[in-house]
């Protein structure tokens, strides 16, 4: 037994190092048909002596059994979006906006990590003293799905690290599926009948959320890392690029696009050269990324609310293509809200094969001047949404029709009333219309709303057709029975169903309140609301005034709140979700004037690591307390907490004689206040 014990380890140990040599160098060291010999002797070893099997043998990359779906998994660091720019002046804006939050003089020119923004999927991965523990998607940037067996299955993904990296170590990329395997694939699927895959991003993403991990491994995918997360080892790095470097000798697929450069003209020659050989890759990319390179400043210039201040993405230039307007057609929206949509030949532009177009409003159409069976000219940047730019007025017909906005919803006959100036067309049948009830219960059991799984498109769709449904209410009414005479529903499914609808009861305010689907009131404005009141009857008893008082509200996001909590069916809906048995915890609001509260009008900065509590818990404990916690330290700042492994803010706030206090001082800080 030890001679095969020994055996194995010397196979993982060859199979890992030539996995290198191919995925990551590109120099292979032996054949295909060698490298197939190893692999099949290193199977047929486990598969007689399963107890060799180990999680990070290269034989796990050959996929798994199904599982039943994809497990939750909240981000320990957030996986934020990026700002976008358009043009040399949004990119010189933006290394002159940091400039400024810097206090850094026109004359010292700021370093950049310039690389591809690739088109595909990011997706974070943690290892655990050097082993790979799991991967997980974005998701909404807090929560995404725990992805680790399919993951596995990309072959230029280490499943094991050197011993000396950190305890913990996450790293983030993006996976992609390269030009060549796309094309392979589609022809694959070509000859066997199969659907084809409309682009590489929406391959990897399909071939990523296989529930069955060896599909999963035969697709051609490939990742390349980009940034960290999670490290354990604040020394680990200095720089963005230092961090690649060492991830890189961990034997991490990097791109071998990514260049250091100097300033803003550094970036925008980076754009000229790489937009240059853009057609040449193998592999999508939809622009560039840059980031400042050294730690110290990302974490001087902080975040704005979903995205970092020291990043930015510049997108390449809109794509744009022509196409013919086979129709267009009106949708009805969750709100009554009328949309024209142009139905159109379909046509690749962007990344994505477009046929529908939103035309927005009665005078968007105007504007344009479009008419069904013109020439049209659409554009798509990115993942911005495609748009009819104008129309070819030259290759007109003759036979092109005007369009004549409806004066009834084309959903239940009800008048459509225009508001806002003739801007914006609603239907005015309320809830009794079933295009909005669709939309309204499609929003309520939204991943940010109520999560319900297994309530998808089309089967709110049935239980409206069938008026099992009248409510978002009605939801908590639906029993067993109900769901398992459903067409495409079976014993598990329907129990599944039915008790994802009963956890969904136990809920919080924010959550609630956003999926009541209160016009203007999004996650932040719902988040806000909750934390200011506490209690949805509260809520619906307020006025203008009281309303307008929050920051981010005004008199027409207070006009709305007002007028929903005024009509007796919204009311009656809410009283029957509580009276169904939907709670969530009462948030004690304290009644405390901002003035009065003991750290007010206090400027506070956070530096290094904390042991009793997460940086974004104080940071959330100190603005309950009335601070402001910035991300910068300077004469303004009245105190700064200095945690383990602090940079150069505690060196600032020494220069300038600001207070310090250490993390026994900032628990004495919270707890005395």
């Amino acid at each position: 037994m030890e001679s095969y014990r020994s055996r194995h380890h010397q196979l993982c140990k060859e199979i890992a190092r030539h996995n290198l040599r191919y995925y990551r160098d590109d120099n292979p060291a032996i054949s295909d048909h060698d490298y197939d010999q190893l692999m099949c002797e290193l199977i047929n070893l486990e598969k007689a002596y399963p107890e060799l099997q180990t999680a990070d043998s290269p034989s796990q990359r050959v996929g798994s059994a199904p599982l039943d779906n994809f497990p939750q998994i909240q981000h320990q660091q957030p996986m934020l979006s990026l700002s976008n720019g358009f043009s040399e002046q949004d990119i010189q804006d933006f290394d002159m906006r940091l400039r400024k939050q810097l206090e850094i003089s026109e004359q010292h020119i700021l370093e950049y990590l310039a690389e591809p923004k690739l088109d595909g999927l990011a997706v974070s991965i943690m290892y655990e003293n050097g082993e790979l523990s799991y991967a997980a998607t974005r998701g909404d940037g807090k929560t995404g799905e725990r992805i680790t067996e399919n993951v596995k299955t990309i072959q230029s993904v280490p499943l094991k690290l050197d011993k000396s990296v950190p305890q913990r170590l996450e790293v983030r990329g993006e996976i992609f599926m390269p030009l060549a395997g796309f094309n392979a694939l589609n022809a694959a699927n070509r000859e066997q009948g199969k659907k084809e895959f409309v682009n590489p991003r929406n391959a990897a993403a399909g071939s990523l959320r296989q529930l069955d991990s060896r599909i999963t491994a035969k697709r051609p995918l490939d990742i390349f890392i980009y940034s960290l997360g999670v490290v354990s080892d604040q020394n680990f790095a200095r720089s963005q690029a230092d961090s690649l470097k060492k991830l890189g000798q961990l034997g991490f697929p990097i791109c071998p696009m990514v260049e250091l450069v100097e300033g803003f003209q550094g970036c925008i020659k980076y754009h000229t050269d790489l937009s240059a050989k853009r057609d040449n890759l193998d592999y999508e990319i939809d622009g560039i990324v840059y980031k400042l390179n050294l730690f110290d400043l990302q974490r001087q210039s902080g975040f704005i609310a979903k995205a970092p201040r020291w990043a930015i993405a510049h997108k390449f230039p809109a794509q744009e293509k022509t196409s013919k307007v086979l129709a267009i057609e009106v949708q009805v929206g969750r709100t009554g809200a009328i949309t024209p949509v142009a139905r159109l030949e379909p046509v690749f532009v962007g990344g994505v094969t477009v046929s529908n177009v939103t035309l927005h409003n009665k005078s968007e159409i105007e504007r344009l001047g479009v008419r069904v069976g013109d020439t049209v000219i659409v554009r798509r940047a990115g993942d911005v949404i495609p748009q009819i730019v104008s129309v070819d007025l030259d290759r007109r017909e003759e036979s092109s029709l005007g369009f004549v906005f409806p004066t009834d919803c084309p959903e239940c006959g009800s008048q459509i009333i225009a508001t806002g100036e003739g801007i914006i067309s609603r239907c005015s049948g309320g809830l009794s219309c079933a295009a909005q009830l669709r939309e309204g219960i499609r929003h309520f059991v939204s991943r940010k709303a109520m999560d319900i799984d297994g309530l998808g498109d089309k089967i709110v769709q049935v239980l409206v057709d069938q008026k099992l449904i009248n409510s978002v209410a009605d939801l908590y009414s639906l029993t067993y029975e109900d769901v398992i005479a459903l067409e495409g529903f079976a014993e598990k499914s329907a129990t599944n169903l039915i008790g994802n609808i009963e956890s969904s009861k136990n809920t919080v305010l924010p959550r609630l309140l956003f999926g009541l689907g209160i016009p203007q009131v999004g996650e932040t404005t719902a988040e806000q609301l909750a934390k200011t009141f506490g209690k949805i009857d509260v809520i619906k008893q307020l006025k203008h005034d009281e309303l307008e008082r929050l920051p981010d509200i005004g008199p027409i996001v207070a006009q709305s709140i007002v007028q929903f909590f005024l009509d007796e069916n919204n009311l009656k809906v809410i009283e029957q979700l509580i009276a169904s048995g939907v709670n969530y915890p009462l948030i004690d609001v304290s009644v405390i004037a901002e003035g009065d509260l003991p750290l007010s009008s206090k400027v506070i900065v956070l530096t290094g690591g904390l042991e009793s509590m997460t940086r974004s818990q104080a940071k959330s404990r100190l603005q309950e307390m009335g601070a402001k916690v910035s991300g910068s330290v300077s004469k303004k700042t009245d105190l700064v907490v200095v945690g383990t492994n602090a940079g150069s803010k505690a060196t600032k706030a020494a220069d300038l004689g600001i207070e310090m206090l250490d993390e026994a001082g900032l628990i004495a800080l919270l707890e005395n206040n």
